[in-house]
């Protein structure tokens, strides 16, 4: 099953946390943007599409630079283990550790 089927939010979510860690990439983010005029529609939010999902999920501000600090202790575990990291891997367990409540509706 897609991760996405019936849970489109889920996909804002996300790539809003790639974008915290640098790591949406361009074709996503074109994506994203293009997505921009329905998800403030849905929402009936103003702003960019980071804010609304922000405000939406009543983000505190202090949550982007945890996600950084996660991110980087992530990537200092795996050096150490010498394995290899995926940002999407540790999206994924990071929203649905977070976020379940998202993730499985």
């Amino acid at each position: 099953m897609n991760r996405y089927e019936g849970k489109p939010f889920l996909r804002f979510i996300d790539c809003f946390v790639l974008d915290v860690i640098d790591q949406l990439d361009i074709s996503q983010r074109q994506g994203i943007e293009l997505m921009h005029p329905t998800l403030a529609k849905a929402l009936g939010r103003s702003g960019t599409w980071q804010e609304m999902v922000s405000a939406e999920m009543d983000f505190p501000e202090s949550l982007s630079g945890q996600i950084k600090e996660i991110w980087k202790n992530y990537l200092n575990q795996a050096k150490q283990q010498g394995v290899s990291v995926s940002p999407e891997e540790f999206v994924v367990q990071f929203v649905d550790q977070n976020f379940p409540d998202i993730v499985n509706k």
